[in-house]
């Protein structure tokens, strides 16, 4: 027989698997001006869901060292956002635990999101940031090295 203890225990435990938590980064969260933070790849918007806080943190901080706007660190539920790309046609990506996720190394130019609020004729509120695999020069080992101290630094 289980015991009321073990049983409430057992309920929450299964809440939690079925309920999956995910951080994703927002700028302006809780606002009005609320954007997420999206990669464009191609002409594809991708977001990337992480599996632990600590590593979307350090992606954020990554962001931040490299002149990007400060995103906050914000946990979800997995569906929501996976609802929320289907209806805004946009791509996702699962970052599993201590998976090293790498900004890129630029924005782009013109988004349809800025700090102060103002929006292009889009009406979407994504953060865009321009990378592809296939565009992407090789890095020179200087930049590899300054990468690498930042990361050094991060840990």
């Amino acid at each position: 027989m289980v015991s009321n203890h073990n049983y409430l225990l057992m309920i929450i435990l299964f809440v939690l698997f079925i309920v999956m938590r995910v951080y994703i980064l927002l700028y302006n969260a809780g606002t009005s001006n609320e954007g997420i933070h999206t990669l464009q790849i191609g002409e594809r918007n991708k977001i990337l869901m992480f599996m632990a806080q600590d590593d979307a943190e350090r992606y954020a901080l990554m962001l931040e060292a490299q002149d990007f706007p400060t995103p906050t660190v914000e946990s979800i539920d997995e569906e929501e956002v996976k609802a929320f790309c289907k209806s805004a046609d946009y791509d996702f990506e699962v970052v599993e635990p201590g998976k090293l996720a790498i900004p890129p190394e630029s924005n782009l130019e013109a988004t349809d999101w800025n700090e102060e609020g103002e929006y292009a004729d889009t009406g979407t509120k994504s953060e865009s940031v321009k990378s592809t695999e296939s565009d992407k020069p090789e890095m020179s080992n200087e930049e590899l090295d300054r990468i690498r101290s930042q990361l050094e630094g991060l840990l």
